[in-house]
């Protein structure tokens, strides 16, 4: 019966990864959309696995015998997923602190640390608080202003905590890959992050000048995504010009954080908990 639980659960993981329409619509039903698509199918997974541990090897449910097969199998994700949270972290860690070892600058009010490259590179990297990365080059090729557009871009990362929850999302990306669209959805989330920095900005500096700031920096990140909320990074030139309409058309809907009605749904992925009374 819990191996029964297990290809239910991933049944139902692929088949609504499968459903995802792209990348349609507007840009609140696109960050919904996607972080639903994103998360419901992995968390889905880990419940129905922490389901079958909880029930054990032994016993019955509803008339079926248990197995060490489906045991071992919940128990090998989650080593799995708990192998790939703490290479993820260690990574993070390891990037903060060779961060650290770089001076530190002060400049219109903006405090963070200094890159000794000529690479344009501007970024927050850390968890929960973050600090602003910037290099040389940058300073060196942007006047002030655009400067200021570049700083107000990642103080938006800095508000929505972007480095601590796609660090999770980042986890949960790598230990998932094999499921379909992980990617497509992983760069759409990418996208929408930056979109929304992007409309942050905005409040505090002139679109077009965000926009000319965004031509002029081409970098790639230093540090892997999942802790790094970068200006400008490797992206598909759609993703470029997408973020440029965006800011010329001054699109008002923002993709901004749904509200706690919309994370209803993820009472759902509770659901394989429910049979554990069941086992006998």
């Amino acid at each position: 019966m819990h191996l029964i639980m297990i290809l239910m659960a991933m049944g139902l993981a692929w088949g609504l990864r499968l459903a995802w329409p792209g990348t349609s619509g507007s840009w609140r039903e696109r960050w919904q959309r996607a972080l639903l698509l994103f998360l419901w199918p992995p968390l889905l997974l880990m419940m129905t696995v922490l389901a079958v541990l909880c029930m054990g090897p032994q016993g019955e449910m509803v008339g079926l015998q248990a197995g060490w097969f489906s045991y071992f199998l919940a128990l090998s994700f989650l080593g799995f997923a708990g192998a790939c949270c703490l290479k993820l972290a260690w990574q993070g860690w390891r990037s903060v602190r060779q961060i650290r070892t770089h001076p530190q600058f002060d400049l219109s009010g903006q405090r963070g640390r200094v890159l000794d490259t000529t690479t344009l590179f501007s970024a927050q990297i850390g968890f929960w608080h973050p600090e602003l990365v910037v290099s040389q080059g940058l300073l060196q090729a942007l006047d002030q202003p655009h400067l200021n557009a570049v700083f107000a871009h990642e103080q938006g990362h800095y508000y929505y905590r972007d480095t601590f929850w796609f660090f999770w999302l980042g986890w949960i990306r790598s230990c998932t890959a094999w499921l379909p669209y992980t990617e497509a959805l992983w760069q759409e989330l990418l996208a929408l992050r930056e979109l929304r920095a992007d409309r942050w900005a905005t409040q505090e500096v002139d679109s077009l000048l965000l926009a000319e700031s965004l031509l002029q920096v081409v970098s790639a990140p230093l540090v892997p995504e999942s802790f790094c909320a970068a200006f400008s990074c490797v992206a598909p030139r759609s993703r470029l010009v997408e973020r440029i309409d965006a800011l010329l058309a001054e699109e008002p809907e923002a993709p901004d954080q749904p509200g706690l009605w919309s994370w209803s749904w993820v009472l759902l992925t509770l659901l394989p908990l429910v049979a554990v009374p069941f086992h006998t």
